[in-house]
């Protein structure tokens, strides 16, 4: 059977567990949906071309890279975190302007200027001005608005009680009605009028601002990553991964950069004449290894030892969710098997052999 061949190296990946939050913690190889999506956007598809892939790989060490996480808090607080300005009040994200910074867990003030750094005072001084406006509009509410909205309200009671004591079809009740559905149009509009006003000149400008707080988190990082994807696919398919896969930038971060050091089309075989011992590190389907297809260093009758995980593979949309396709993998090093099934074959080269699991 031909499939692709691909062998690239990586100085620093993060594969990230998506179930981390804290501290973003490593995959020890990508998974099967980070090659895959890559690999789609590597070739322009818009759509899921099918395909199975075996990945195998190695990496030298581990290190710890601390990164500032930055934490978006619910509501504007007056009295801590930092004060931002955002570049677009319907995005959360690093396009902000910071604005003053609270120097002390408790006790400080914004608006006042206590306890705070000031890092951008033309837009701390938009901030106090907008915060001033939304007491005098309240007050103008409660003032103003909520008079005359309760006067309307005592009103329509006054008419309701009149309508029910005369009759339906008289002239008196029309006029009545008639006089009760002015009176919810007049409040409509003193309510639209308000709401337009305080949208327009309160709610837009303050939602342009936002509080935060910075923490110190960790990722996980793997140094000098050596990684073989053998992918199964339609010729098509497998011709288009090879034309384009220089476009292939990156695996796992965005700054994760990817050297191609070679792709090419190879057979892979399902029978060998002798035992074969992997020197990498690979996913390999469980079931392989709990019917002991896959064995540990060679050693006959001895499981291959290593990590069980569920790894996303390829998704459908369901209710506007991607729900993935999962697969249950051992991750696991230093491997042999003597006979192919079951996805798994052999890659027979002159310098090099690999065992090929697909999933």
């Amino acid at each position: 059977m031909e499939v692709l061949r691909i062998v690239l190296t990586q100085s620093s990946a993060n594969y990230r567990k998506e179930e981390t939050l804290d501290n973003k913690m490593t995959y020890p190889l990508p998974p099967f949906s980070t090659i895959i999506g890559a690999l789609h956007s590597a070739c322009g598809y818009t759509t899921y071309h099918p395909m199975d892939i075996s990945i195998q790989g190695k990496y030298d060490a581990m290190h710890k890279e601390p990164y500032t996480d930055y934490c978006f808090l619910n509501s504007i607080m007056n009295d801590r975190g930092i004060l931002v300005k955002m570049k677009n009040e319907n995005l959360l994200s690093t396009a902000f302007e910071k604005v003053a910074k609270a120097k002390a867990s408790t006790g400080n003030d914004f608006r006042k200027g206590i306890s705070i750094d000031v890092i951008n005072g033309t837009f701390l001084d938009e901030y106090r001005e907008l915060r001033d406006l939304l007491e005098k509009i309240t007050e103008f509410k409660t003032i103003r608005i909520d008079k005359v909205l309760g006067l309307l309200k005592k009103r329509k009671k006054t008419l309701a009680d009149k309508k029910k004591k005369g009759e339906s079809n008289s002239i008196g009740f029309k006029l009545i009605s008639k006089r009760e559905n002015q009176i919810k149009e007049l409040e409509k509009t003193i309510n639209k009028r308000f709401k337009d006003y305080k949208n327009k000149e309160y709610d837009l400008p303050y939602s342009k601002f936002a509080s935060l707080t910075t923490s110190l988190k960790y990722y996980e990082i793997l140094n000098n990553v050596e990684l073989i994807i053998h992918i199964k696919s339609d010729k098509k398919t497998l011709s288009d991964i090879k034309e384009n896969i220089y476009n292939l930038k990156s695996i796992g971060r965005s700054e994760d950069f990817v050297d191609v050091k070679d792709v090419c089309f190879v057979d892979v075989v399902d029978e060998i004449e002798d035992e074969m011992i992997s020197e990498y590190s690979a996913y390999i389907d469980y079931e392989l290894v709990k019917n002991e297809t896959v064995y540990l260093r060679s050693k006959r009758g001895t499981p291959a030892d290593g990590t069980k995980y569920y790894l996303n593979k390829n998704y459908t949309i369901e209710n506007n969710k991607r729900i993935f396709e999962k697969k249950k993998v051992v991750y696991t090093s230093r491997y042999a098997a003597e006979e192919g099934r079951d996805n798994l074959y052999f890659d027979i080269g002159k310098e090099k052999s690999y065992i090929v699991n697909f999933n």
